[in-house]
């Protein structure tokens, strides 16, 4: 019986924090980053172009200053990202003059094609998605500038606004200082807090 228990619980752990393909301990290695005013060309797997400014503090849009911006670290093996990406749709519908949805495929090396396949299609994931090379970089570089200790587990997911990274709910221990979402989090917990954002 404690076997069939300590198996359910590892299994609800796996599911509810998120999916990671490294098992392995990390060591502390420096990554490199983008700095303060290099521009990243990203193309989505659909083909539309926007262009990433680094700044002091993040990351904006070119020609979409105002928005915020919701990036969205997943993996199209990752079965949290995949029930969330229905939602996330609707989410970036609901909320398009405001707020623009990032999502960065991490922790695969796979074709455009086959995100547009095995993810888009299949979750009607049609917001902007990146599968770039560049992802990677971007991501060490947000991992450093919320100052991110654990190893990345996705979804994972940050808020910037104005080009600074924002304190977002922490639904799992409260953190006032949380920076970042992290598994399955309630697309209510996340419009709350942006339209919190919204009104600042």
């Amino acid at each position: 019986m404690r076997k069939i228990l300590f198996l359910v619980t590892g299994l609800l752990s796996f599911f509810l924090l998120g999916c990671s393909q490294e098992s392995k301990p990390t060591v502390s290695v420096a990554k490199e980053t983008y700095k303060e005013g290099e521009k990243i060309e990203l193309k989505s797997i659909a083909g539309a172009k926007i262009t990433l400014i680094r700044n002091a503090k993040g990351f904006i849009i070119e020609g979409s200053e105002h928005k915020i911006i919701l990036i969205d670290i997943f993996g199209t093996f990752c079965a949290p990202c995949q029930e969330e990406a229905p939602s996330l749709m609707d989410f970036q519908l609901q909320n398009n003059d405001d707020v623009f949805l990032l999502g960065l495929n991490h922790l695969e090396e796979v074709s455009d094609e086959y995100v547009v396949e095995n993810f888009a299609a299949k979750y009607n994931a049609y917001y902007f998605i990146s599968n770039a090379p560049q992802n990677k970089k971007i991501i060490e570089t947000i991992v450093q500038d919320i100052a991110y200790k654990s190893s990345l587990q996705v979804p994972f997911k940050v808020v910037l606004k104005e080009g600074a990274f924002q304190k977002v709910s922490d639904v799992y221990s409260q953190n006032p200082e949380n920076m970042f979402y992290i598994g399955k989090v309630p697309l209510e917990v996340i419009q709350k807090d942006i339209d919190a954002m919204k009104v600042r």
